[in-house]
């Protein structure tokens, strides 16, 4: 079983902005399966067979900042090992329409991730961080990650999405060195 986590904040507020791009992602994957998201562990949850594979995409409702709360949830529920959960997020450090991948160490200034790891007692936790940056020199962090991207930016981050889309499913089907071979 494959738990992967999108952060984002919940409501139409926050649609389409940086901080979202770990929804986005989620979505790519959801609207092809055509199932509805249903409430459950703080937040909506999508739940999908791929091949042999259970796939659970998770969207924490609980704001970024608190998005462990969701996670430790389903993690508990489905008694996921650290290996087998994903974290979809944005990362400010990152240019537009970067993919990384990493299998551990510092949430780097992400508070959704960070919460996540704190909730969960360890930093071994694989993520996809999806680029959104860089931060403009002077510009306010919370007012860059909850804006929305420039025209320009939107273009190169819808095309970024769909190879998260793709990575995502890759790290289901191969595994975590596959994926950092094929997207760092």
């Amino acid at each position: 079983m494959k738990l992967i986590v999108g952060l984002g904040n919940p409501g139409p507020k926050y649609d389409k902005t940086r901080h979202n791009v770990g929804f986005e992602a989620l979505d790519r994957i959801a609207a092809d399966s055509g199932v509805t998201p249903r409430a459950k562990f703080n937040g909506n949850i999508v739940e999908l067979g791929v091949g042999t594979e259970k796939m659970v995409l998770l969207y924490p409702h609980t704001y970024m900042n608190n998005s462990g709360t969701s996670v430790r949830a389903a993690f508990d529920f489905f008694k996921t090992p650290c290996e087998s959960v994903l974290v979809v997020c944005d990362d400010f450090n990152l240019p537009v329409g970067t993919l990384r991948f990493r299998g551990g160490g510092s949430a780097g200034g992400q508070k959704g991730l960070a919460d996540i790891l704190r909730k969960l007692g360890t930093d071994e936790v694989p993520r996809l961080r999806i680029g959104i940056g860089p931060l403009p020199q002077g510009r306010d962090v919370s007012n860059f990650v909850l804006g929305k991207f420039a025209p320009q930016e939107r273009a190169e981050i819808d095309f970024t999405l769909d190879r998260a889309k793709n990575a995502i499913a890759d790290w289901i089907a191969h595994d975590l060195t596959y994926c950092m071979n094929q997207y760092n």
